[in-house]
């Protein structure tokens, strides 16, 4: 097959790239994913290493059909369906909810390998974490269960903070709630007040931080919105001078002072080989349990540390994964 890209007729958000040779025998598989085109991000790499862990190789004896929404929500519901024309044996959905209940809506035979950060019993798409029943099942990345540890290696770096401005998508999102509340309880926890600040768009950023620093917040978290740009986040945060952890693990080496998270080639990897490989070798979803990550990581830069005036305790630095000069 000839390697190719196109537009989706609905526009140029939607990128759509069949990619790898393939013979009459070899299952194809569909991705669907919520960012911007990167077929040879770290993500996707770890996802064809697991395939390959199991016997897969795109362009030997597997194709692998790209669906790019490129952050435009309206496009989900389009991209699953033209997945389903295309009757590939599986579609594996990632970086928001959206793609997995599209996915969800567009059919019920084919599998469903899903790979985010919510709920998926509490957001309909399996019906329990053991046995998801139904045609779908995955990865869930717990994020906002991470949110006391954030906040704790937060408060070490900047122990005199008191009020801490909390980043979030806006309250149409769909795990808005849930995150506004897991917060709360985390800050309530470690005596901290949470200043809650919405974004729906990067335009947002600028007010939204100059807004949090205003009202005296003294350091910063983000939420697991799928924010666009958040090396503008990273950058606005140097500028107003407001240390700030991440989810994302590679905010730190983009100059962002701290991240913890799920390590996501370790769970892209097991995507590929626990669950796609082995519904391409004939088991069903509905016996698939719900995993979630089992590796985190945390890293520091000790460059932005410094230009932000802050020191580093020593027993913080032991444990970090990864620190940056």
């Amino acid at each position: 097959m000839r390697r190719r890209e196109f537009i989706v007729g609905l526009g140029s958000a939607a990128v759509v790239t069949p990619a790898g040779a393939q013979t009459s025998a070899a299952p194809t598989i569909g991705y669907l994913d919520l960012n911007a085109p990167q077929p040879k991000g770290p993500r996707l790499e770890a996802l064809r290493a697991g395939l390959e862990d199991a016997g897969f190789i795109e362009g030997k004896n597997l194709a692998i059909e790209y669906r790019w929404a490129s952050r435009n929500l309206r496009l989900f519901p389009t991209l699953a369906a033209d997945l389903v024309r295309q009757q590939v044996a599986v579609i594996v959905t990632v970086g928001a909810l959206g793609p997995a209940r599209s996915a969800k809506a567009a059919t019920s035979t084919i599998p469903v390998v899903f790979v985010y950060g919510g709920d998926p019993i509490r957001d309909g798409l399996v019906e329990s974490l053991n046995r998801p029943g139904g045609n779908l099942t995955g990865m869930t990345f717990i994020s906002n269960e991470l949110d006391g540890k954030r906040l704790d290696l937060l408060r070490q770096i900047v122990p005199h903070a008191k009020k801490v401005g909390f980043l979030s998508g806006p309250p149409s999102a769909f795990t808005y709630k849930e995150e506004k509340n897991s917060i709360l309880a985390a800050g309530r926890a470690l005596g901290l007040q949470i200043l809650i600040a919405e974004c729906s768009t990067e335009r947002d950023y600028m007010p939204v931080m100059d807004s949090l620093v205003q009202n005296g917040a003294e350091a910063m978290t983000l939420g697991t919105y799928p924010f666009p740009n958040v090396n503008k986040i990273i950058s606005l945060a140097a500028a107003f001078k407001i240390p700030t952890i991440y989810p994302y693990l590679g905010s730190p080496q983009a100059g962002g002072l701290m991240s913890y998270g799920a390590v996501d080639s370790a769970a892209f990897r097991r995507v590929g080989k626990d669950y796609v490989a082995r519904i391409l070798k004939g088991a069903r979803p509905a016996d698939l349990p719900v995993q979630q990550p089992t590796k985190f990581a945390f890293a520091i830069n000790l460059k932005t540390a410094k230009a932000l005036g802050l020191t580093i305790p020593e027993t913080l630095l032991a444990t970090a994964d990864e620190v940056i000069d």
